[in-house]
């Protein structure tokens, strides 16, 4: 093959155009993929990956491509490879249910090793991954964790009711639509009002709810940023402009 046709196949990711933020005072990068960045802490988050819900779905009788953990793990293995972070936290709800460790497998079980290879990598417990990760560090690599503190953020799977200052969340799913060139775009998002952050599903099966639900909305005193995921960019949007 010549050198003009390599580049011409040859893939382009490109770099992510994330958004900065401040959340509590820390410095904050909210990623394409979903991910939350720490720079000063060198420090990934990804939350509610579900990984195996497909496989679950499937025992249930209802038939979906069984893609989506290697579709997770990879986004999630970009983000590592991108970053080099020297901490990853999984902010709860990693896997789908009790059993998707064991239906993950050895390849699942390998690439998530690999990418704990030489970091700290933590698991947040979830309310679908409890009993999940109770019994897999003989499989997974990493720490189990109910809570914990990074820099002046507090990370922790489901939000708290009142004021939490610091607060770093998943677990709701936030989507937001948008009305643009005559029809509407519903994207997974951030949600921030600079004291606390929701985070949106990192999974590749994961739905989402309205931001303007009570469940997320309530959660702020103010009118939050809603910062929408796109394809190389990240989406600052008002809430008067969302759909």
């Amino acid at each position: 093959m010549n050198a003009a046709l390599r580049e011409t196949l040859s893939p382009f990711r490109h770099a992510c155009g994330g958004l900065k933020v401040r959340v509590n005072g820390e410095a904050c990068v909210l990623r394409c993929s979903g991910a939350l960045w720490v720079p000063e802490r060198r420090t990934l988050i990804a939350s509610d990956l579900h990984l195996e819900k497909g496989s679950a779905f499937a025992a249930r009788g209802q038939m979906l491509p069984p893609y989506d953990s290697p579709a997770t793990i990879a986004k999630l293995e970009a983000e590592v490879e991108a970053l080099d972070p020297g901490t990853v936290v999984l902010l709860g709800d990693s896997f789908h249910d009790s059993r998707a460790v064991d239906r993950l497998g050895g390849d699942g079980h390998a690439r998530l090793g690999r990418m704990a290879r030489g970091r700290s990598w933590i698991w947040l417990e979830g309310n679908h991954d409890l009993e999940a990760l109770a019994g897999a560090l003989d499989r997974l690599t990493g720490e189990v964790v109910a809570t914990l503190q990074v820099g002046a953020l507090t990370l922790i799977h489901e939000p708290q009711a009142g004021a939490s200052p610091g607060e770093v969340a998943g677990h709701l799913h936030p989507a937001a639509r948008v009305a643009a060139y005559g029809r509407g775009v519903r994207r997974p998002c951030f949600v921030t009002d600079g004291g606390r952050l929701v985070m949106p599903a990192f999974g590749a099966f994961t739905g989402g709810l309205d931001v303007r639900d009570a469940a997320v909305a309530g959660l702020f005193g103010v009118p939050p940023l809603v910062a929408a995921l796109g394809r190389d960019k990240v989406h600052a949007i008002g809430w008067d402009r969302l759909a």
